[in-house]
């Protein structure tokens, strides 16, 4: 009778039985670190002080009021519009708005569930954050600054929209930086516990009334390609700002309803010219990314920032902004 090799094949049940108990532990270890770290919302006044000095404003768009930062040449005929990317803020552009203010118009503003703009409201429909949403915001925001149109950059979920607005509007949209920008399909290498928290159906609910000031710092580590440059007041700033009421409940409705890789193939018909910059240790939107963006634009321009992670621009302002100012131009 032939023998089978026993070791071998009651191994296999037996990792798989582990990891699925190794998940169940650290799903419970989770759930009780949320429910000891309560954190209520914050209101957004008590947060205007440390995060919405001169030059932030409030511009009234459709009944929602946008937190937005207007700097740079008044008389600019092509502002430079730049978008954040999931649970940041505009602070995350200061570096490369200090770079480009004295020879552009720079705008920087706080999507709706972001921030201190704050979940949709007014004339938007609630927890509705899909990519074409924003990208419709977006324009709603040009036309009450009666801006014509612009250079447009975003990070992240910020490039989606910039690239969603480009294709949308596209005589709005004189051209495009797209930052490790979501759009073509792809696999995280690795995701910020939060973000990854948010998509589990039960669990992402712990997270409207739970926030450790540690997976904060988790997940600013996740994306960044060196860690020592995460200062304590960078966790303070996205702490607080994921407070603000009605963020954590935003993020939620995002990921919920999230599918990576949707309508990229619109990407194709983009014809504007378009820098793509990529952080070279982007752990959470791999380069392979990059290079398909530049596949599905004719005539784009791939640049590669070796040693920096998925917010160059954050990470290294000086070194991340060099290419755009040459890609438009400027000193």
């Amino acid at each position: 009778m032939r023998r089978g090799r026993p070791g071998r094949a009651s191994s296999e049940p037996s990792i798989g039985g582990l990891a699925r108990r190794l998940l169940g532990l650290l799903l419970i270890f989770s759930a009780i670190t949320l429910a000891l770290s309560r954190q209520p919302d914050w209101p957004v006044e008590s947060l205007l002080a440390s995060w919405a000095p001169a030059p932030s404003t409030f511009v009234d768009v459709k009944g929602q009021a946008v937190h937005i930062r207007d700097e740079g040449l008044s008389g600019d005929p092509l502002p430079i519009v730049l978008i954040h990317g999931t649970s940041s803020s505009l602070h995350t552009w200061e570096g490369w708005v200090r770079a480009l203010r004295g020879q552009r118009r720079v705008i920087t503003l706080d999507l709706p569930g972001f921030g201190l703009t704050g979940p949709f409201t007014g004339s938007y429909t609630p927890d509705d954050y899909r990519g074409d949403t924003y990208a419709r915001f977006l324009l709603d925001v040009l036309d009450t600054l009666k801006v014509e149109k612009v250079v447009l950059g975003g990070n992240s979920l910020g490039g989606e929209v910039a690239w969603r607005t480009a294709v949308m509007a596209p005589e709005r949209v004189a051209s495009l930086v797209l930052v490790d920008a979501a759009g073509p399909a792809f696999t995280p290498d690795s995701m910020p516990l939060g973000f990854w928290m948010a998509r589990i159906p039960g669990l992402n609910r712990l997270g409207e009334f739970a926030l450790p000031r540690s997976m904060v710092a988790e997940g600013l580590a996740n994306v960044y390609a060196d860690p020592t440059r995460i200062k304590p007041e960078l966790v303070d700033r996205y702490f607080e700002l994921t407070l603000r009421e009605g963020n954590r409940r935003a993020l939620r409705m995002r990921m919920q309803g999230l599918v990576i890789g949707e309508d990229a193939v619109r990407i194709a018909t983009i014809r504007q010219p378009t820098l793509i910059l990529w952080g070279a240790q982007d752990r959470l939107i791999p380069p392979a990314v990059g290079v398909e963006f530049q596949r599905l634009i004719p005539g784009s321009r791939l640049q590669l920032l070796e040693g920096l992670g998925h917010v160059p621009q954050e990470e290294d302002p000086a070194r991340s902004v060099a290419p755009v100012k040459a890609f438009l131009g400027l000193r």
